[in-house]
């Protein structure tokens, strides 16, 4: 949670109110969250029925929005009037003249989803002037695994460093996936306090020995043993591992392995601001640059343009499991020798 939401949190929970609040960007989970408190926290259950209207910016016009919010609250102290997806709202730089002198009963937010609002725009500087504004912004990859163990603190479900790498490699940037994700293990497991392997596997479809996100570490690695099982389980079960998403995995772990080789004698965190990744995981690739220089990174890197159009049936009809078999077999041919 960044310093700017905990500030807002903070007043909300201290029913310090302002009049007005503007919330934009394009990451939706913080957005919905804050949209959230402002319908189910703000207003009592029995105040909301004449005191809380939800619009929306596709279907209604500026002036119903400046009419609700001139409302007189009914039988309560405050009314709440919420404007979702503002950015589709004809006539949105007309609420400017409403936000100059807002009304002292009611909590006005303005949902501005998808991009930010103006900043040039009157509306926008008077939401900024009078009241409270926040930009929602999508979370860079490299620090996915550091939200996941933030998420899991605040929740009271510890994510240790190698869990949230994985959940972050599978998942993505989408927060509230993430978040859905592992509420469902802790629905399963209320009785547990932190996120093993063996629950991600079993309740978010996971293998931590299985997946196709490990598997190119396998092939640049030292476990061989562990190579040829996962190798071994991929080809009996293709479905597991459509080359698509094999190629793009190796695409990615090839492409940092090529920026790694340039970053020798970086320091760490320089380095994994360069790979866009944390620097745990800087540390492991830029060790695996010894044994994996330059020209041979750059021969993986061509094998994955030949086997991607492959994979797509271009001059070829070999099975996934027989053409995975064969790129990983050339890839590691003829491996340098590990000290």
């Amino acid at each position: 949670m960044t310093a700017d939401l905990k500030k807002l949190f903070q007043s909300l929970q201290a029913k310090q109110y302002a009049p007005v609040y503007l919330v934009d960007g394009d990451e939706p989970y913080y957005l919905d969250l804050i949209t959230d408190y402002f319908e189910h926290q703000i207003l009592q259950p029995g105040e909301r029925d004449f005191n809380l209207m939800v619009l929306y910016g596709k279907d209604v016009e500026w002036a119903d929005v400046v009419n609700a919010c001139r409302r007189f609250p009914m039988f309560a102290e405050r009314q709440v009037v919420i404007l979702k997806d503002a950015a589709q709202l004809k006539g949105y730089n007309e609420l400017a003249g409403y936000l100059e002198n807002p009304a002292p009963t009611t909590v006005f937010l303005i949902e501005h989803r998808g991009k930010k609002s103006d900043g040039r725009s009157k509306t926008t500087k008077l939401a900024k002037d009078k009241g409270f504004y926040l930009t929602s912004e999508k979370i860079k990859d490299e620090h996915v695994p550091g939200w996941i163990q933030s998420y899991g603190n605040e929740i009271g479900f510890q994510v240790p460093e190698r869990e949230a790498q994985i959940l972050a490699t599978y998942l993505g940037n989408d927060l509230q996936k993430i978040a859905n994700e592992i509420e469902k293990v802790r629905i399963n497991v209320p009785e547990e306090k932190a996120l093993t392997a063996q629950l991600i596997q079993k309740y978010i479809g996971i293998s931590r020995e299985y997946n196709v996100f490990e598997f190119p570490e396998a092939v640049t690695g030292t476990d061989h043993d562990k190579l040829f099982r996962m190798l071994a389980y991929f080809v009996a079960n293709p479905k597991s591992a459509p080359m698509p998403l094999v190629i793009g995995s190796f695409y990615n772990h090839f492409n940092r392995l090529y920026q790694a080789n340039f970053l020798t004698g970086k320091a760490e965190k320089e380095a994994a601001a360069a790979l866009g990744t944390w620097p745990g995981k800087a540390r492991e690739i830029m060790a695996t640059t010894r044994h994996w220089p330059l020209v041979r990174v750059e021969h993986c890197l061509l094998l994955l343009g030949k086997y991607s159009t492959m994979a797509v049936g271009i001059d070829s009809n070999t099975p996934d499991g027989e053409l995975l078999k064969e790129m990983v077999g050339r890839m590691i041919a003829n491996a340098p020798v590990i000290q």
